[in-house]
């Protein structure tokens, strides 16, 4: 939060009542906050070419590797955790704790906002596509398949 207040980025906080049990902490962020799941964004760790990169992508759909590189992976949980500092489920775009490239999903543009995970899990933070970019210094690119 202190990078979006220090930039003057417009951001709206949405915290809910997480259920740990959860299958899908982005299609419960999603339902428990009212909102259509092409607006909640995920953000997943990705291995590609020896470094790591940050796609964020709708929560309703599946990330294709293959986007990313012929030997792109996932990273593991405790690989992602390590390298961002966060725990899964509360990865943020923002404030890792090492600065990754990030690939915003093309669809993010369709909306006038998206809603993503603002560090923990159960916040979410409603910002405008264009400034998860500027911030990020990321690129927009077409990452997924339907899941």
């Amino acid at each position: 939060m202190a990078i979006l207040e220090r930039e003057g980025v417009a951001f709206r906080l949405l915290e809910y009542e997480l259920d740990p049990r959860a299958e899908s902490f982005g299609l419960e962020a999603a339902e428990k906050l009212g909102l259509p799941p092409e607006r909640v964004f995920k953000t997943l760790v990705a291995a590609v070419d020896g470094g790591h990169v940050l796609a964020v992508l709708p929560v309703a759909r599946r990330l294709d590797l293959k986007a990313l590189g012929k030997r792109a992976r996932m990273a593991d949980p405790d690989e992602a955790e390590r390298v961002t500092g966060y725990v899964k489920g509360g990865t943020s775009v923002l404030g890792s704790r090492k600065r990754l490239p990030v690939l915003l999903d093309d669809t993010a543009l369709e909306h006038e906002t998206i809603v993503l995970n603002a560090g923990r899990r159960g916040l979410q933070m409603e910002i405008a596509p264009a400034e998860v970019l500027r911030l990020t210094a990321g690129r927009v690119a077409h990452l997924t398949s339907r899941s």
